[in-house]
């Protein structure tokens, strides 16, 4: 169980930290609510952790050190770690889900790019599928079929959030839209960085991942009516008020260099009334057949870690050593030329 100073910790972390989960949080019962919130406040921490921090390799090896303390049954004492030991032992939660998040993590501070459409998809596996994989634990869900389609689902909101911040992202030297999509659409990926202006074929591109998460939100809708009752108003929700910020988005003509798209409370009510009626259709409607769809490719190592797992493993992935290795590598290399 989670202290309740450590949960309230949590909740303030989330309320100021993901206020679209925190709005969302507000339908899930309350014996999901507490350990949800503790996991959106670790994964928190953990983006800012590496995002805010000038050293960035050596804040993901400090990440990784805090979670294999967690996992040992020791973690450090802070609030967050505590609730996420917690979480830990109560769930029996696959350590291999917020291993990808780390690696996800490394490779932001890799600044790595993405070549393909598949290669960002596996990013987003690894900082959004990861998250809802472990929701699923939370919810003690361990079906495939209901796994691959939450995964459908973090694929579909990280896609979002990278169509919402292409200029944010550009600003500070980011990319994550697909370099063959910007080859093809005639713009270079370095002089679209040194100078951050929208265009039409711009403009496409962002519509473009916008009707790619779309196309995952659908696929994500049939797996919704597989989770437990009571979760299912909560998980709409957040899925709503996600696939919302696209829909602002797509207001401003997919214009991500000159304005943020966000959404407004009267939107976010709306749209939680609307998961309240979508969750009551599922009690009643039949069940999707695209519920049976297979996995994404790039999600389906989630799915194969969280499925009908008895216990975690604390195994760490040998894709996650080779990372640290390289941003081990990376980092003494930097050091050495400074001095």
């Amino acid at each position: 169980m989670i202290e309740p100073q450590d949960m309230a910790h949590c909740v303030e972390a989330i309320r100021h930290g993901s206020r679209s989960f925190h709005a969302a949080s507000k339908l899930l019962p309350r014996k999901l609510r507490d350990p949800a919130l503790a996991l959106y406040a670790f994964c928190r921490l953990a983006d800012d952790a590496v995002d805010l921090q000038p050293a960035k390799a050596d804040a993901v090896l400090r990440l990784h050190e805090r979670l294999d303390l967690a996992y040992a049954g020791r973690p450090r004492n802070a609030p967050v770690d505590r609730a996420f030991a917690s979480i830990i032992e109560d769930f029996q939660m696959p350590s291999a889900l917020p291993e990808a998040l780390l690696e996800g993590l490394a490779w932001d501070a890799m600044e790595k790019r993405y070549a393909t459409l598949s290669d960002l998809r596996a990013y987003s596996a690894r900082v959004a599928s990861a998250v809802g994989a472990m929701m699923c634990v939370l919810m003690r869900v361990r079906d495939r079929d209901a796994l691959a389609r939450a995964c459908d689902l973090g694929v579909a909101m990280q896609l979002t959030n990278i169509a919402r911040d292409v200029g944010e992202d550009a600003r500070e030297g980011r990319l994550y839209i697909p370099t063959d999509w910007m080859a093809d659409a005639g713009l270079d990926a370095e002089a679209f960085l040194a100078a951050p202006v929208m265009s039409d074929n711009l403009q496409s591109l962002i519509d473009r991942l916008l009707r790619e998460a779309g196309a995952l939100y659908v696929r994500a809708d049939a797996g919704i009516g597989a989770l437990p009752a009571s979760c299912r108003p909560g998980i709409f929700a957040a899925r709503y008020i996600y696939a919302g910020i696209g829909g602002e988005l797509r207001r401003l003509n997919c214009d991500a260099i000159n304005y943020r798209a966000r959404t407004v409370g009267h939107q976010k009510l709306g749209w939680v009334s609307l998961s309240v009626v979508r969750a009551l259709g599922t009690m009643v409607m039949p069940r999707s057949p695209v519920i049976h769809a297979r996995p994404l490719v790039e999600t389906e190592f989630l799915v194969d870690a969280a499925a009908d797992k008895a216990a975690p493993d604390r195994g760490w992935s040998d894709a996650l050593y080779g990372t640290l290795a390289g941003l081990k590598a990376r980092d003494g290399a930097q050091r050495t030329a400074l001095m």
